[in-house]
């Protein structure tokens, strides 16, 4: 049996849930999941992720690390020492939990999981060289990343062949706004069968609504009226009527 690390997610109604992952030895990445109890019966295999950035987006999304387990290939879990894992054994939720205040947010954490029909794969990557290429063509220096983000070249990788895939990764405030701006305009599409998912640290599901993420342009140190040409340009953001414009264009209808 290979080394998992198990974490858990309580609910608020006081039942919760497990996830566990592994890495295998050719880099593969294999997960299971489920109810708690003494067997996680939900399992996936992908490849091109790495468990240190699933297991942080996991952690975003709420998931405590409980400890490493093995897990065998029925999917039943056993902790150190033990020979069979039962739900008698496994950590219970305490009593009386410890509000413990959020860690300040160093990165955001995205994921995605692409197995939509050819033709739609296809579109996307379509969409993906295109939002690209219109990221390039606008200048805006409030939103000129810092530092080079590698998500861009995996994106054009992965959707080259238009094959299924799954990516995840991380976007921290030196990557500058553009790559969040990029996954959003991506987000905002909604290709059946793309599923992106992006997150906080504090556990917060990101929205593709720009006027309520005031806390994530903060974070990258910018604000809505800043990178709003970029975010119109990436169909974000729906682009303002010049009045001034407009009636100076029209000629005067006055007798």
């Amino acid at each position: 049996m290979a080394a998992w690390n198990l974490y858990r997610h309580r609910n608020p109604d006081g039942s919760s849930k497990d996830w566990a992952v592994t890495t295998n030895t050719d880099g593969s990445i294999t997960t299971r999941w489920g109810k708690t109890a003494s067997n996680l019966p939900g399992v996936s295999n992908r490849s091109g992720v790495q468990q240190f950035d699933i297991e942080r987006q996991k952690q975003a999304k709420g998931y405590v690390l409980v400890g490493e387990v093995d897990i065998d290939v029925n999917g039943n879990v056993v902790f150190p020492g033990k020979t069979s894992a039962t739900p008698s054994q496994l950590p219970e939720s305490d009593a009386n939990p410890v509000s413990v205040p959020a860690p300040p947010v160093e990165a955001l954490y995205w994921t995605v999981d692409c197995h939509a029909k050819q033709y739609i794969r296809v579109e996307l990557g379509i969409e993906v060289r295109r939002l690209i290429a219109a990221i390039q063509n606008v200048s805006d220096d409030h939103a000129t990343p810092e530092q080079e983000w590698n998500g861009w070249q995996q994106w054009i990788d992965v959707t080259l062949n238009a094959e299924t895939f799954e990516l995840s990764g991380q976007i921290k405030s030196m990557h500058g706004v553009l790559p969040w701006l990029f996954l959003l305009a991506l987000k905002a599409k909604s290709f059946k069968g793309v599923e992106i998912d992006i997150a906080t640290e504090t556990a917060r599901d990101l929205s593709v609504d720009l006027k309520v993420e005031q806390e994530v342009l903060a974070f990258f140190g910018t604000d809505l009226d800043s990178i709003r040409e970029t975010a119109e340009v990436l169909g974000l953001l729906k682009p303002r009527l010049n009045l001034a414009a407009a009636i100076s264009n029209t000629e005067d209808c006055w007798f």
